[in-house]
């Protein structure tokens, strides 16, 4: 066998070997006849679902389409687990984001990358991202409402510093997901007004990560913001100045040979400023990026990538004029 096809089948045992160990002591609850025993299994089960090497067997992998496939599965077996033990916080954190990042990688950008004239697929696939955001953001905010029962109260009613005060530095992880999932519903269906006029809860829960932990995530936060200013329209507070100063912190601070930032820069503030010059360049750093060398960003830059020469492809798309060189607009039917 040689190192290409064992480079392959090393990601698909790693995701088997993890799900099946996970089935298998699933299966020891059935013959469990104490309920501390079967808590025991349930704990044991979803502390290993949750560990940090657990995730790296879907971010570090090399074929998307094998960890779009085993998500689902994943997905309700996490879920099913939280039935039984919703107290478990990792458990509670895992599904959550993973809930949010499965809508992403999976569903929304599909539906970016749907062809404009089929709209039914696209809209349906746009109307399950959001649905699965919404999932994702709700699984979370029940931990957060743990320590303040009346945190949606508060941000409806506009009481962001009372909402929350209460939270601490282990809280972090549940506010920047259930914000990031919040946020990604809204960008899957702009239109929403009654998700539009209630983003600013979002920003509430994400401005509270700033506050614990600036630099939380190696730039995640800066990520978050070049989206979040560089989508709103200005009269909610978009502000694609903000937007670059974050672009540039997040150049500074993400893990070297993460494209996310470059992605979020084209295809907000790039397009909404029509720099079809600069959103060409940012597209083709990506896909000078050697995936192989960044293991642990393995499946999210060959993502990248994937959207980066879809984006080129189409670009007439987003841009009324494109500039070729310098100078010069060569699109047909403008000067």
């Amino acid at each position: 066998m040689d190192k290409a096809e064992q480079g392959r089948i090393d990601p698909v045992r790693r995701i088997l070997t993890s799900l099946l160990s996970s089935v298998f002591l699933l299966a020891i609850l059935l013959c469990a006849n104490s309920c501390s025993l079967e808590k025991m299994a349930l704990k044991k089960v979803a502390g290993m679902l949750s560990s940090s090497s657990s995730g790296t067997v879907f971010t570090g992998d090399n074929d998307p389409e094998l960890v779009g496939d085993a998500l689902p599965f994943a997905l309700k077996l996490y879920e099913s687990l939280l039935a039984s033990i919703p107290k478990h916080d990792g458990l509670r954190l895992s599904t959550g984001s993973l809930y949010v990042m499965y809508a992403n990688a999976f569903i929304q950008t599909p539906a970016d990358m749907t062809p404009r004239h089929e709209v039914e697929a696209k809209e349906a696939l746009l109307h399950r991202a959001k649905n699965l955001y919404f999932r994702g953001r709700d699984i979370l905010l029940v931990a957060l409402e743990r320590k303040n029962p009346a945190l949606r109260d508060q941000l409806k009613a506009r009481k962001y510093k009372d909402a929350v005060a209460p939270f601490g530095p282990k809280d972090i992880p549940f506010l920047y997901w259930a914000a990031v999932g919040w946020v990604g519903a809204f960008a899957a269906d702009p239109f929403d007004m009654k998700q539009l006029t209630a983003l600013p809860e979002a920003g509430a829960l994400m401005e509270r990560v700033v506050e614990l932990d600036p630099d939380y995530g190696q730039g995640a936060i800066d990520v978050f913001y070049i989206l979040y200013y560089g989508s709103l329209p200005d009269y909610m507070g978009g502000d694609l100045g903000k937007a670059r100063t974050h672009f540039e912190k997040a150049l500074a601070t993400v893990a070297e040979g993460d494209t996310s930032p470059l992605l979020a820069m084209a295809t907000t503030v790039c397009v909404k400023e029509q720099k079809s010059d600069e959103f060409r360049a940012l597209l083709e750093k990506i896909l000078k990026v050697d995936t192989d060398k960044y293991p642990d960003n393995r499946l999210i830059n060959t993502l990248n990538q994937r959207k980066a020469r879809w984006l080129l492809e189409n670009i007439d798309d987003y841009f009324l004029t494109i500039e070729e060189k310098p100078g010069a607009r060569t699109k047909e039917g403008f000067p």
